[in-house]
């Protein structure tokens, strides 16, 4: 009886150990990662989150080996299973398989066999992303806008009478672009880019708007949707330039011989600086802002793994400093898109500035 005794308190404490142990790892897999949590906001995504909730999105996936598959990203069940021979990589199952995080990122989705990687399979993802769903929404929303507000103009509201509704709000933003940006950079030309312009504007100060609604992504935060604009922008500027500008980029009127080797390489490099730096703002600036906010709401649940105390009284600085910032996240989105679209303006205005000025010694001659 005493040995039996002993032997059931001897399973009795490792019982014990073995939850103590689970209760640890529990504890470690809930311990915030800010990191995480940081990549998660900024960078795209296959699923929406909204409250701790996940919504998840199509997955649409081509390979020459397998064909084409679609099913949605639920399937993965958050990376922890494969499906069809799929699997979502997450940053726990990049640790898991010891996989290089330098070249396997997070929301990459690969091939596998026996729940290794197989390099055999070529994988193509044609997913609709939540960047993808929420630029369709931004962009089905601002054409549903300006129909509306161009249909009310058509039957007179706002021409024979005052604008009412969305046209009064705007159209003041209409006319700033207009006077502020097209006609001091464009001149006579104005009419004839300031479709472009006001898209532009419009296009990223939509998508701004969006990506500060909580849960939603970061779209402008995104440098594939930057570098699209940028490469836009460029071929823009590109059409619009004329002999005169390349001129003054290949030989720089009243430079000496010897300084034009090197004012010459420069010039022409700023044609391609030029977009890039567009792109690299607009990206740096709207992901800054976004990480800020993350950082700050997350001093909170820092300083309650501390103490729960510290984070009841972190809790109103916190939540302080993040309206703050937030409204002046809002002054950013808009003060991004009026950047953008006043940089491609004068981008543009340069690209023809020679012809610009003949037509101007021309009328001033008459």
């Amino acid at each position: 009886m005493p040995a039996q005794a002993q032997h059931g308190e001897g399973e009795q404490a490792q019982q014990q150990a073995g939850h103590q142990e689970e209760g640890h790892g529990d504890a470690k897999k809930k311990e915030l990662n800010i990191g995480e949590v940081i990549f998660e906001h900024v960078l795209d995504g296959h699923e929406f989150h909204f409250f701790g909730k996940s919504l998840p999105l199509p997955v649409i996936l081509y390979s020459p080996q397998k064909g084409f598959t679609s099913f949605m990203s639920s399937a993965f069940h958050h990376g922890e299973h494969e499906h069809e021979g799929y699997m979502i990589l997450t940053n726990h199952n990049i640790e898991k398989m010891g996989l290089d995080p330098k070249k396997f990122k997070p929301e990459t989705i690969v091939a596998v066999k026996d729940g290794v990687i197989d390099p055999s399979v070529t994988v193509y993802d044609l997913s609709l992303t939540r960047n993808v769903i929420q630029m369709i929404l931004a962009l089905t929303l601002f054409v549903v806008i300006m129909l509306r507000i161009a249909k009310r103009y058509k039957q007179g509201t706002g021409v024979t009478s005052a604008p009412k509704g969305s046209q009064s709000l705007l159209e003041p933003v209409i006319t700033f672009v207009r006077d502020e940006v097209a006609k001091p950079n464009l001149g006579h030309k104005q009419e004839k880019y300031l479709p472009y312009l006001l898209t532009v504007f419009f296009f990223i100060l939509i998508n701004n708007l969006f990506g500060l609604i909580p849960g939603s992504a970061n779209v402008t935060g995104n440098i594939a949707f930057t570098v699209v604009l940028g490469v836009i922008s460029f071929i823009v500027i590109m059409f619009s330039s004329n002999g005169h500008y390349w001129g003054h980029i290949f030989n720089p009127p009243g430079v000496p011989l010897g300084v034009k080797f090197i004012l010459v390489p420069v010039e022409f490099l700023s044609v391609f600086i030029k977009p890039f730096a567009l792109i690299i703002r607009l990206f740096a600036n709207m992901v800054a802002g976004h990480i800020i906010i993350i950082c700050l709401v997350s001093l909170i649940f820092i300083a309650g793994q501390l103490n729960t105390t510290a984070g009841w009284a972190a809790s109103p600085f916190s939540i302080g400093f993040t309206v703050f910032i937030y409204m002046i996240e809002v002054l950013v989105a808009f003060l991004q898109a009026f950047i953008f679209t006043m940089l491609t303006a004068v981008f543009i205005g340069q690209a023809f500035e020679g012809e610009h000025h003949h037509d101007e010694a021309h009328a001033a001659h008459h």
